[in-house]
């Protein structure tokens, strides 16, 4: 019998190609840090569209060093983000556990952050009547009826080996989202021991955290979100395999067999047609050019960002495209795999010239 915690095969950006479950990606790992200060290790934000800048190459080793370089940039809208609660995990024989919450009070949160808390309720409904909940009903952890003081009191005194926050954004500070409800999240803490990060948590507990708190220019960080949904493709566009001969017997855009008779079944190995996009991505590395403010530099082209708008909140520029559409939420977390550090960004012109029609 082989051995059953080898760890898989082959990358899940590969296979399988299935939808998301949310809109917004899923962070599974953080990256560890040896710092004494304790800061937040993620954030989110909403994908405005792209642009263009002028970037002066401060690499000496560079064969364009000292020139103007043209790069093209994704701006990112991330207004603050609010503190709901303090998890700590605990260490089992099968791996971190959940060992309590904290939660700050619900009825003085982010505009729209109800219905979100609403789905508890019907979770728990569920379960007490012996249904499975839903998968919406599913999102939001059971919180406990005690007050926060003594939650955060058995936090301090259970043995704890990590402390993350759960987060919300605020949806109702953005003009062009339509969606006025928060999406909650967790994100981890960098820095210090666990006593000295629920004391960071309860003094944030209840408040925001905006970002220039967590990102600055220069840094490089990994970006998780879903891309655009194609629906249900085919096997050619699906996994770009050959097209059949002209001769094949009236059918050329599929595989050629579905594998061998004995076997009994079809394997998994073998490309069928299905769904295309709207899959969880992780980008690595992407580096900030800029973390700015509408105040201090406005970004927002003439006519506003295609199918977009206008960007009224602190926002990022990162160089490079990312996954999904505009109005598409992104997750960000600390790169996970550093690289040496670059030379400082010294950006010389921006474009903000319409985007209409390009």
């Amino acid at each position: 019998m082989g051995d059953r915690s080898k760890p898989r095969r082959g990358s899940m950006g590969y296979s399988p190609r299935k939808r998301a479950n949310r809109q917004f990606g899923r962070i599974s790992s953080w990256p560890e840090s040896d710092s004494s200060e304790i800061r937040v290790q993620g954030f989110a934000g909403w994908k405005a569209g792209m642009t263009h800048l002028l970037v002066r190459d401060n690499n000496p080793n560079s064969p364009s060093a000292q020139q103007e370089v043209r790069k093209a940039v994704t701006v990112i809208e991330a207004p603050p983000m609010s503190v709901l609660a303090v998890r700590g995990y605990r260490m089992t024989p099968y791996g971190m556990q959940t060992a309590g919450e904290a939660w700050f009070n619900s009825d003085t949160g982010p505009e729209g952050l109800s219905p979100r808390l609403a789905n508890q309720s019907r979770g728990e409904r569920d379960a007490e009547e012996g249904r499975k909940p839903s998968k919406r009903a599913g999102r939001i952890p059971s919180r406990g009826e005690g007050s926060p003081d003594a939650a955060l009191e058995a936090l301090r005194e259970a043995d704890l080996c990590e402390v993350r926050l759960i987060v919300s954004t605020q949806p109702a500070l953005v003009k062009s989202v339509s969606s006025k409800t928060p999406e909650i999240m967790e994100v981890a803490l960098a820095g210090g021991d666990n006593a000295s990060k629920l004391d960071w948590a309860e003094e944030r507990l209840g408040g925001t955290i905006s970002l220039d708190d967590v990102y600055e220019t220069g840094q490089e960080i990994d970006v998780v979100g879903v891309t655009k949904g194609k629906g249900w493709q085919g096997s050619i566009k699906r996994w770009g395999i050959k097209l059949l001969s002209h001769k094949n017997s009236k059918r050329r855009r599929q595989g050629g067999n579905m594998g061998d008779f004995g076997t009994g079944y079809v394997r998994k190995t073998i490309r069928q047609a299905g769904q295309v996009g709207y899959h969880n991505r992780t980008e690595l590395n992407k580096r900030i050019l800029r973390v700015s403010n509408p105040e201090e530099s406005d970004i927002t082209p003439a006519g506003g960002f295609l199918n977009y708008g206008e960007v009224t909140n602190p926002y990022m520029i990162i160089q490079g495209s990312l996954p999904g559409p505009s109005k598409r939420i992104l997750r960000f977390r600390d790169a996970i795999r550093p690289r040496p550090a670059k030379p400082e960004v010294d950006i010389t012109y921006v474009s903000t010239s319409s985007k209409q029609g390009a």
